[in-house]
């Protein structure tokens, strides 16, 4: 993997592990020579990513839509800082610029981004890792819910596996780079799905 799209928040928690993690993913991606897309920001856990990454060497791709720019205040440090018209060209530049999805701890907008990536993954718009660093068992409950759709059905058995989550980030990437792409939805006959 070349390039991965780290998925964070742009808040920052008061529990300082979170800041330091995001900082510590953005130097070890460095360090393995990954460069890193983001969302543009230099605020929360996003800016730590970035701050991270920069401070190693690293490539930083920020990716923020213009009417973020003023209220996330963009990141002007990026090795590349593109504005983009809104939130869908954004998700779109995430996946067309790395080669995998990484989420760490965030609210909201993450989540949307993560399940984003796995949606694409299971239809086959993409066939790129899709990690989930649980960090603190942040993501306990969501993988557990994760789980409990798949037993009721509503996930597929051939798309189990779409997130690869681990506590440990070396071993998730590690994870990442064996990653074998499933069938997709669009390559299933009707009586598959």
């Amino acid at each position: 993997m070349k390039r991965i799209a780290v998925y964070c928040g742009s808040a920052s928690p008061a529990d300082g592990r979170y800041i330091h993690l995001a900082r510590q993913v953005g130097k070890t991606l460095a360090a393995k020579g990954i460069g890193v897309v983001y969302g543009g920001g230099r605020l929360g856990l996003m800016g730590a990513v970035a701050s991270g990454a920069l401070e190693a060497g690293g490539e930083v791709i920020g990716v923020i839509p213009e009417a973020l720019v003023g209220s996330e205040v963009s990141n002007t440090d990026c090795t590349e800082l593109r504005i983009v018209p809104g939130m869908h060209q954004r998700k779109q530049a995430f996946t067309d610029l790395s080669d995998g999805f990484l989420t760490i701890p965030g609210g909201v907008g993450t989540l949307d981004e993560l399940w984003e990536a796995v949606s694409w993954a299971q239809l086959g718009y993409h066939r790129k890792p899709v990690g989930l660093l649980n960090a603190f068992g942040f993501y306990d409950h969501l993988l557990a819910f994760n789980r409990h759709m798949i037993e009721v059905g509503f996930v597929r058995e051939a798309h189990r596996d779409i997130i690869i989550a681990e506590h440990d980030l070396d071993l998730l990437l590690e994870r990442m780079e064996r990653h074998v792409p499933h069938k997709p939805i669009f390559e299933m006959k009707a009586e598959d799905l």
